[in-house]
């Protein structure tokens, strides 16, 4: 069974989201189900089978954040600290060819929000900046084509 690395705070979003959808999410739906049954006939009803199509997509939800908190290994990213990029670093990249600075988190893949500065590990950018130094050029291959960036700051929070 393989563990996903992530934050101690990316395992508490992941645990809210297991508690809503178990305390909130299932019952609302199940009332919704009842509710659209009370209607008659549920082979032409749209609600019921809205309804349904929710619950199936909570119920499979579930049994994926029970398997990905199950499998979870929390890294304590308060004692880092260094000059060399790792999990839960906070680096500050510039473009060489734009010279615009980006500035991500590296956390675990279920996690990431790349818009919100959270890169995942096993992203190709987040791969390639994992035991860089201060000063360092990193050349990745996206979608997008190759990019080249330079480690100007990094970080532990």
């Amino acid at each position: 069974m393989e563990k996903v690395p992530m934050t101690r705070e990316g395992l508490a979003q992941l645990e809210d989201e297991l508690r809503r959808l178990r305390t909130e999410e299932r019952p609302a739906v199940i009332r919704a189900i009842a509710d659209a049954r009370e209607h008659g006939d549920i082979s032409e009803n749209a609600e019921y089978h809205a309804a349904r199509e929710r619950q199936s997509f909570i119920e499979g939800r579930l049994v994926e954040l029970e398997d990905i908190i199950s499998r979870a290994q929390v890294i304590d990213t308060s004692g880092l600290s260094g000059d060399v990029v790792r999990f839960g670093a906070t680096v500050l990249l510039c473009d060489e060819d734009t010279e615009e600075e980006s500035r991500y988190t590296l956390v675990g893949s279920h996690e990431a929000d790349a818009a919100n500065g959270r890169l995942s590990v096993t992203s190709p950018l987040g791969r390639a900046l994992i035991g860089k130094r201060l000063g360092d050029i990193v050349e990745v291959t996206a979608p997008r084509g190759s990019r080249s960036y330079e480690v100007v700051q990094i970080a532990y929070a």
